[in-house]
């Protein structure tokens, strides 16, 4: 997984963020888990006080507030904790395409990317096979790197298709491969 929900510049912690300068945890909660909530709360109202002593206890609140909040969120996709990761870590090529996607409307440069990106890994698997086939009848080992790769390929497929029905971040009480527009 990419920094990305666990950065100092990611969506949890722009949303943390925003609730202590507005003093309004609503707009950190649709971010935790329903299990979380009290906990964040709870954190929202303790750090508050410190916040308004300025300088370092600001600082050492809102740090705190930051960590509360994604190891809730962590915790809520059934992932481990590692800490906060710092501002500007390379997400990847995808995060900035998806997010452009949010904010336009639009998936259509996330799927070129990905199609793009999706085809050339298949050839390259293919070609591995096609060359494998070529050399498959002179020998058991040569038989078994065919066999090895072929089968790779197909499970590759698979699994990649069972992604793409796979539920998304924040979807799990939805069919897998049912559309949610």
């Amino acid at each position: 997984m990419p920094p990305h929900c666990d950065s100092l510049d990611g969506p949890v912690v722009t949303a943390a963020r925003q609730a202590l300068d507005a003093g309004d945890v609503t707009l950190i909660l649709p971010f935790v888990h329903e299990d979380g909530e009290a906990e964040v709360r709870t954190m929202f109202s303790t750090v508050q006080p410190v916040r308004s002593l300025g300088g370092p206890a600001r600082e050492v609140a809102d740090r705190l507030f930051f960590e509360t909040v994604v190891r809730v969120h962590r915790a809520g996709e059934g992932a481990p904790y590692a800490g906060l990761k710092p501002a500007g870590l390379d997400v990847g090529p995808v995060i900035p395409l998806a997010e452009r996607a949010v904010a336009s409307g639009s998936a259509a440069d996330v799927a070129e990317y990905l199609t793009g990106v999706l085809h050339d890994e298949l050839k390259h698997r293919l070609e591995k096979v096609n060359t494998l086939a070529a050399a498959k009848d002179q020998s058991v080992p040569d038989a078994r790197a065919y066999v090895e790769a072929m089968l790779g390929f197909q499970v590759y497929s698979h699994h990649l298709l069972q992604a793409l029905h796979a539920p998304a971040h924040g979807d799990a009480g939805h069919e897998p491969g049912h559309s949610h527009e």
